[in-house]
């Protein structure tokens, strides 16, 4: 693992980072403009001082102005799953549907104890999961010498290969990534605390602010569903068979249509409900005609006063591409306890040719057959996540607002989208047309809902016969 602060590091770049942070934590109560505050912020160490009294006092506003991108060089998916649910971070990451993987490598534990002491055949246990990892790797070379896509392949990676990311962030939520990280109930995973120490040194040299805070942290590491446990009988862990609908606005579109009344026109809802049916009977089309145009807007507000939520079964290797979607609240299980590792899907590029079928499920058992020895044998299963396959399936819970909803549709339901996450979609459109039709009508793929496809030179041509067909519609 290796990580780097990219830019930023420079001395006289560092200290213009701390001016402009210590001149925002001055100009709430400085008598002249921005830019004399900032003509008076030009000590650093006194800056760096003003600084630590004003998040010391919890005003932690002012360091979300120093932003920092990080190179992050052979972490596993395992930081990576951990830390792109941090919504106000962003990030991107080596495809794993564009590259051929077999080379990346892989991480290495030090095994241990469920008590997190190093387990006495740490070695013997190192010498078996290297074998066992390059097996899996070997596998996923042969599959994709098979001519089965990388992009399918990488169901059978293991959860321990090696991940390259750009991450960019502000302070305050780096200080948040840190604290969790070496404190927070991931600390007992080895990789986790380490990333979180990585980050730490570099923040001790390059946001020197942020180091008396990050210290004064406790350890929380305890398991915060004890309770839940003690008093609940622990289910079967069962995939849902598709994407269901579990909660949403009553009435949604009403709800969308009712509150672009009320902030135009500024009335009350009563108001806008009597407005509203006063607009349909002089007009049938009227509503239709209403959410068509604040499908269309280029601020789309309205669309955020309705919200739907979702179970949604998916596998490890096509979750990344639900989370990167930052504006929805998204309920990921931990790693830990370890799920039921027979749950796994198949591509259907695999499918199709039964040798490699074949070879796929004998790769899953032998998997298994390993983890369970390592599992006897007493491996802190903080340990065992790396036996984690692309292809497990797992069941996420999230709520999305309209506008979201919209926007992630409208990716994910393209011709170009990975199979798994463009046939979720699909559902998740099917199911909330039926609950808000008017709505529903602008939700799916751009050139289905807006006759226009921004894939260019990769378009899948199905843009082409929907403009046809539509001009001849209009002639």
């Amino acid at each position: 693992m290796k990580i780097e602060l990219i830019g930023g590091c420079k001395k006289d770049e560092l200290e213009t980072r701390i001016q402009k942070v210590a001149a925002a934590g001055k100009l709430s109560r400085f008598p002249g403009n921005v830019f004399e505050a900032l003509d008076t912020c030009d000590n650093y160490e006194k800056n760096l001082k003003l600084i630590k009294r004003i998040i010391g006092m919890g005003h932690k506003s002012i360091i979300e102005h120093d932003y920092l991108v990080f190179a992050l060089c052979d972490v596993t998916p395992i930081i990576e799953q951990t830390i792109i649910g941090n919504r106000l971070t962003s990030f991107t990451i080596k495809s794993r549907r564009e590259v051929d993987f077999r080379t990346v490598g892989f991480y290495i534990p030090e095994f241990r104890n469920k008590d997190l002491s190093l387990h006495p055949k740490n070695d013997e246990l190192k010498e078996k999961y290297i074998s066992h990892m390059k097996y899996l790797f070997n596998t996923y070379g042969d599959i994709v010498d098979s001519d089965v896509n990388v992009e399918d392949a990488r169901f059978i990676l293991p959860y321990s290969y090696h991940s390259n990311i750009f991450m960019g962030l502000n302070a305050r939520e780096l200080e948040k990534m840190i604290v969790y990280l070496m404190y927070g109930p991931v600390s007992k995973i080895a990789e986790l605390k380490e990333f979180g120490e990585k980050l730490f040194d570099l923040v001790k040299d390059y946001a020197p602010y942020l180091v008396d805070g990050i210290e004064s942290h406790s350890d929380y590491s305890d398991n915060q569903f004890a309770y839940m446990e003690s008093v609940t009988d622990k289910p079967e862990i069962k995939i849902a068979d598709k994407p269901r609908l579990i909660s949403y606005t009553e009435n949604a579109d009403d709800v969308i249509l009712k509150s672009s009344i009320m902030y135009h026109f500024q009335c009350s809802e009563v108001e806008a409900e009597n407005l509203l049916k006063s607009a349909v009977k002089k007009d049938s089309e009227y509503k239709s005609k209403c959410m068509d145009i604040i499908l269309h807007k280029e601020e789309r507000r309205e669309l955020e006063q309705v919200s739907f939520t979702f179970q949604i079964p998916i596998s490890l290797s096509i979750l990344t591409h639900l989370t990167r979607h930052r504006m929805h609240s998204l309920l990921v299980p931990d790693f830990l306890p370890m799920w039921n590792l027979s749950n796994y899907v198949i591509p259907a590029t695999i499918k199709a040719k039964s040798d490699l079928e074949k070879m796929f499920i004998e790769a899953n058992e032998q998997n298994m057959k390993v983890f369970e020895e390592f599992k006897a044998l007493g491996v802190a299963e903080e340990d065992l996540i790396y036996f984690y396959l692309g292809c497990q399936m797992l069941n996420v819970i999230t709520t999305m607002n309209g506008r979201t909803l919209q926007w992630i549709l409208h990716l994910r339901c393209c011709n170009k989208a990975q199979w798994q996450i463009r046939a979720i979609a699909k559902e998740i459109a099917t199911q909330v047309k039926e609950v808000a039709p008017l709505l529903g009508k602008g939700l799916g793929a751009t050139c289905m809902t807006d006759l226009v496809c921004y894939e260019g030179k990769e378009c899948c041509g199905l843009i082409d016969k929907l403009l046809e067909a539509n001009n001849q519609k209009k002639d």
